[in-house]
């Protein structure tokens, strides 16, 4: 295992009614300008109307915006980062997913880096020496992507991904009631989003992190029975609750300790939110371009689908071969977008998707596969 500095900067409460019960404790710490970050289409969710009410009986000053969707773009970041500078903001509160939070993160560093944020801290990778804007966060979505990890931001259509610890929210409430506004089929491609965002960090060499990925692999476990059983059963307070949790867990840096070198890539995930407008198209192109990335991968990374199919899928290993079961790990994901509705090969997207892809994949090769 590599050498490794691990912490943790993030106060985590979740539960039942825990936004409506402390977010207010939580604000006390910081001054009376607060920015709030919303994902578009979400301006009036359950959730954002009870913050921006708890916000406004704590006599907070409030500018807001909107981020996404799925991911941030840079013009909506430096749109966010004006208001944090024009009304000397105090506090980034971000209340959504994937994209709100990490429009918070990149903001937050915006706000207070010298010159452009792209050019310092995106293309060049710039070491952070100034403090950002703290953040807080306030999930309404199971896909929140990485709490304590990397954060994604589009620029001129591409994706690129940043950790920056510094820029972690100083607190985030996850509440699962907050989610019940979510449609079954937006609660399964949510879910599915986490898990295939684990998967994907799960297939790059392991580089001196196999406790990382041990542990990565009994996430994806409890992710699955969860996803399972919310598809069965929507009331199910339990899975919803199991299932909102481990969904803000995948990206966190926690199970990249060990590793060699930086946050992996993530071209499947990229090229899937560069696609889509809505959930619909981003879960259908993420299950084709995840099957084509696994199918590719039975040669590549032979040993750790076999290890998935082992530790994830539970499928029978005594007298199967590592290619065996790499195959058998390619035919269980296969049989798992299926069980959810979602596409398995690029025929069945929508021309227009189709389209997309071709333009967007950040790997030429990632639609080529042999089955």
């Amino acid at each position: 295992m590599n050498n490794f500095l691990f912490e943790n900067g993030t106060r985590f409460l979740f539960g039942g009614g825990c936004v409506k019960e402390y977010l207010a404790s939580f604000l006390t710490g910081y001054g009376p300008s607060v920015l709030l970050v919303r994902e578009e289409g979400d301006s009036r969710s359950g959730a954002v109307d009870e913050v921006r009410d708890i916000l406004r009986r704590s006599g907070k000053q409030v500018a807001e915006c909107a981020v996404g969707p799925f991911c941030p773009r840079y013009e909506q970041v430096r749109q966010a980062a004006r208001l944090c500078r024009e009304r000397r903001v105090d506090l980034i509160l971000g209340v959504g997913g994937s994209a709100v939070l990490d429009g918070c993160k990149a903001a937050a560093l915006a706000a207070v880096c010298r010159g452009e944020l792209w050019e310092n801290y995106g293309a060049l990778q710039g070491v952070v020496d100034v403090p950002p804007l703290s953040v807080g966060f306030v999930a309404s979505h199971l896909e929140v992507g990485a709490v304590n990890g990397a954060a994604g931001l589009i620029y001129e259509n591409q994706c690129v991904w940043r950790d920056y610890p510094p820029c972690d929210p100083c607190f985030a409430l996850l509440d699962p009631a907050c989610t019940q506004e979510l449609s079954r089929r937006e609660l399964i491609f949510q879910g599915f989003s986490a898990l295939a965002g684990a998967l994907e960090e799960y297939l790059p060499p392991a580089d001196g992190m196999a406790v990382s990925r041990e542990l990565l692999g009994a996430l994806m476990r409890g992710m699955l029975h969860d996803l399972r059983t919310c598809r069965n059963d929507l009331r199910d307070e339990d899975a919803r609750s199991n299932l909102m949790w481990r969904c803000a867990l995948w990206g966190s840096r926690f199970f990249q300790l060990g590793r060699r070198f930086s946050f992996p890539a993530l071209p499947v995930r990229e090229a899937a939110l560069l696609s889509a407008s809505d959930w619909g198209e981003y879960a259908g192109a993420l299950s084709v371009l995840l099957l084509a990335r696994f199918r590719q991968a039975v040669e590549q990374q032979s040993a750790a689908l076999a290890q998935l199919a082992r530790c994830l899928w539970a499928l029978p290993v005594q007298g199967r071969t590592e290619a065996q079961l790499s195959h058998d790990s390619v035919r269980a994901l296969e049989a798992l977008t299926k069980e959810l509705g979602l596409p398995t090969e690029t025929k069945q997207l929508g021309g227009t998707v189709q389209k997309r892809l071709e333009r967007v994949s950040s790997d030429p090769n990632l639609l080529v596969y042999t089955a």
